[in-house]
């Protein structure tokens, strides 16, 4: 296939992150091309765990409900340590939430329901097979060196997102390295299709008897796989630990020892180990890093592919609106400077949930059988061993958000944070207001019944008043002290509240696009 002389914008990288920034510029109407150097979606589960966010996420293309529909939604867990349980944990959640707090589903799937919402539009075209060999940047945009299956191709994008993880040609084009920390632990990882009646949950032994020593995680997933990863010790050869023959007998001896006595049989087998590393900027003139072609986190606490997800998000909107002029290029300064600090955030969890799961050294390994000891018998100490799941990070000092005036009975709704859910009705019937979120700037316009909302010029404007809102959850997470209080709140087009004001007054909302810098 000759691929196109000239394009707006050019993925390098066509995993769940490139695929999923694909759909959503699509979505924009910003046609894209996608270079990937596999010849079809990734084998093996990979990244499994999907937060709301997310989710969220993959609804602003339309993807959520074959996610939901397929995964297998859970919303806590439980840790051992031998054969006693120490830690019960449960996610914030409730009935009313549009997504569970975590759904578990196969990578492969994700980058199949993206690239199915990116088709859908027309905007998108994925060169399979193919890789990015050359990278020349220059004022004007990007000239490219693709290998294809028809032979070498030049291709000048205006922009280049380099969505091609963690051994990232783009970025050793560009000669910039990823700084921080990378431990030593390695875990082997294990797809294994098995009947279960086993609950939806995270599992984790801590030194179990049937792998003394190790640590071990299990997920359920469609299709009645297993996910397991236990840790090997430091001095086994990690060649030799992937060899079939010491892996299976470690994963019979514990499938055997919490009674999953269904057959079995091994799908994939991979190993890990942990990395807290980043990119020290991912914005670089016209070239742009997301997903792991930018930063490494630890799969403990499930923060990878969905802080990936969260760029893409992050990404689209700024992006799509520099291409079609409505913003200037300093706008991507702040996808840069937003995600490097949700980088930084979710390193600082990730690093200590991995020196617990897999301690760097001896002290660390003492310091964790201690607090296991004591969590059998002290509910104070669990905590410790919480796994911190992966959360929204809030844009704190964002130049993007807008300064806050007046007193507000919540912080929930701050500037820089992600906008709260709420369960809301109209004539049409129920609905969740993240629902309304991802296409573009939306003003919420809070107001007594019956008191009509003010027209901001050139953005949507969404009424919401006490009767729609049966449940209060939207006054009170966005910081309404009654029924009779009117204030508008500005949500960007990735869900995020860029400004609050109380009263009806537009042009405070209009002067926060100019003095931020988002309108040309």
């Amino acid at each position: 296939m000759t691929l196109p002389s000239r394009v707006p914008v050019l993925i390098a990288g066509g995993g769940p992150v490139g695929l999923t920034l694909s759909a959503l510029l699509s979505a924009q109407g910003i046609a894209n091309l996608v270079i990937e150097s596999d010849e079809s979606y990734c084998t093996g589960s990979r990244a499994i765990c999907m937060s709301r966010r997310s989710q969220e996420i993959l609804g602003w293309v339309g993807a959520d409900q074959a996610l939901v529909e397929k995964g297998l939604s859970w919303v806590g867990g439980r840790s051992y340590w031998r054969h006693n349980e120490v830690l019960h944990f449960q996610m914030p959640s409730e009935p009313t939430q549009r997504f569970a707090p975590m759904v578990n589903i196969q990578q492969f799937y994700v980058e199949a329901l993206s690239h199915q919402s990116a088709q859908a539009t027309g905007s998108s075209q994925v060169q399979w097979a193919s890789r990015v060999t050359a990278v020349k940047p220059h004022d004007g945009g990007v000239d490219l060196e693709v290998s294809t299956p028809e032979g070498a191709q030049t291709v000048h994008a205006d922009w280049l997102v380099a969505c091609d993880g963690g051994r990232s040609t783009v970025r050793e084009q560009l000669g910039l390295h990823l700084e921080g920390t990378q431990y030593d632990g390695k875990y082997v990882i294990v797809d294994v299709v098995q009947k279960t009646q086993r609950a939806v949950e995270r599992l984790a032994w801590f030194d179990p008897p049937s792998n003394p020593g190790s640590t071990i995680l299990m997920h359920r997933q469609p299709d009645d796989v297993w996910r397991i990863d236990y840790q090997i010790r430091d001095d086994e050869d990690p060649l030799e630990a992937v060899k079939p023959e010491n892996v299976l007998p470690r994963v019979q001896s514990h499938l055997a020892m919490i009674g999953e006595t269904e057959p079995w049989e091994p799908l994939w087998i991979s190993i890990y180990n942990a990395k807290c590393l980043t990119l020290p900027s991912y914005r670089h003139g016209r070239v742009m890093f997301a997903g792991d072609a930018a930063h490494l986190v630890p799969i403990f606490g499930v923060r990878g592919l969905n802080s990936g997800l969260d760029d893409a998000g992050n990404l689209a909107w700024k992006l799509a609106r520099v291409v079609r002029g409505q913003s200037p290029h300093t706008l991507l300064d702040s996808y840069s400077t937003e995600r490097v600090h949700a980088t930084r955030e979710n390193i600082a969890y990730g690093a200590k949930s991995t020196e617990f799961m897999a301690p760097p050294n001896f002290a660390y390994k003492m310091m964790r059988e201690a607090t296991l000891r004591l969590a059998e018998g002290d509910a104070q100490v669990r905590s410790l061993i919480n796994p911190r799941q992966s959360t929204p990070v809030t844009y704190v000092g964002s130049a993007l958000n807008a300064p806050q005036v007046g007193a507000w009975t919540h912080e929930q709704a701050a500037p820089g944070a992600p906008a709260p859910e709420a369960l809301l009705q109209d004539g049409q019937g129920a609905f969740h207001l993240s629902s309304r979120f991802g296409r573009d700037f939306l003003v919420l316009a809070f107001g007594p019944v019956g008191q009509r909302a003010p027209a901001v010029p050139g953005l949507e404007t969404m009424a919401i008043d006490p009767a729609m809102d049966a449940h209060g959850q939207a006054w009170q997470r966005y910081g309404l002290s009654g029924p009779e209080a009117t204030a508008l709140v500005l949500v960007r087009p990735d869900g995020y509240v860029m400004g609050r004001w109380h009263g009806h007054d537009p042009a405070p909302v209009l002067q926060a696009l100019n003095t931020t810098g988002v309108l040309a």
